[in-house]
């Protein structure tokens, strides 16, 4: 009898995410099977338990999902998941702390496309702002878009954790291959006049830019907001949109909603729990994988 397909999903946090329950069942995974409050000393012996648990053939049919809230924790995890393994006790893991990687991916490849069929440019040189950006979607949508060429500035309340994420972003998760700055909310005003493109990737409800600050970005392109909550993130900007022009812009700038990334964003993510089940080698999938597949779900559907 063949082994069912089993999905041990690890989050940091006190609850397992019902959306990644759901996307991993509808992908084809028989059983979603959690451990919540996970602790990284406690990675490398749950890693091991399923690996010793089935034969070479029934680790074909196993894989490891990575939650929680924590970008940093989530790759971390992933690393150690990795080295708790040898050929051929091997399986699948994937890293999507809060969905914050394949969101991050849809929206980063969402905008490319727009910058590149209304603007006939790319990320190369461009000035961004990323508002509310010391969250995890934040962190690795800048790190995305730093690595296809833009100047990205972190933008955050408080300039002292701004840096200190910019920091984490270029090392950590750039590997000290880009260069990404930090600003603080109160000089936005004049961070706003000289962006090509501006990613709102804050708290639900919030709006991080107003009527003023649109009407006066004088080289806005492409603004993306991944908030579906009113109000909207990004004033003249609404869920729906996706490469309308933004209400009050004197520049032309188009914008993208939270329903548009979420798409990109959903099927990213299925695509993903659908790999670790079609490879027949271990994946090890994180926010860069879904950027090449978000990139290809674009491709596909424009």
């Amino acid at each position: 009898m063949e082994k069912s397909f089993i999905l041990h999903m690890l989050t940091t946090a006190k609850n397992l995410s019902p959306f990644d329950v759901n996307m991993a069942m509808d992908a084809g995974w028989v059983s979603a099977i959690p451990y919540t409050n996970v602790e990284a000393s406690e990675v490398k012996g749950l890693i091991q338990d399923v690996i010793f648990s089935r034969s070479p053939k029934g680790l074909n049919r196993t894989g490891i999902f990575i939650g929680g809230r924590d970008s940093k924790q989530a790759k971390d995890m992933l690393k150690i998941a990795k080295n708790s393994m040898f050929s051929p006790f091997q399986v699948s893991v994937f890293a999507d702390p809060s969905g914050a990687f394949t969101t991050a991916a849809g929206m980063v490849a969402a905008v490319e496309q727009e910058l590149d069929k209304k603007f006939n440019t790319s990320f190369e040189g461009k000035d961004l702002l990323v508002l509310g950006g010391t969250g995890p979607v934040g962190q690795v949508a800048s790190v995305l878009a730093a690595q296809a060429g833009a100047n990205v500035k972190i933008i955050g309340r408080q300039l002292d954790k701004a840096q200190r994420i910019a920091d984490l972003c270029n090392e950590e998760f750039g590997e000290g291959k880009i260069q990404i700055t930090a600003g603080a909310d109160s000089d936005k005003t004049e961070y706003i006049k000289t962006a090509d493109v501006v990613f709102s990737t804050g708290a639900a409800g919030i709006e991080l830019l107003n009527t003023e600050h649109i009407s006066s970005a004088s080289q806005l392109k492409v603004a993306a907001d991944i908030n579906a909550i009113p109000p909207s993130g990004i004033s003249g900007l609404d869920p729906f949109h996706n490469g309308k022009a933004i209400t009050g812009s004197t520049s032309g700038a188009v914008g993208l909603g939270a329903l548009a990334i979420g798409n990109i964003k959903y099927k990213t993510q299925s695509r993903l729990l659908t790999q670790m089940i079609e490879s027949n080698e271990p994946v090890y999938l994180h926010f860069e994988h879904a950027f090449e597949v978000a990139r290809e779900i674009i491709k596909s559907i424009k």
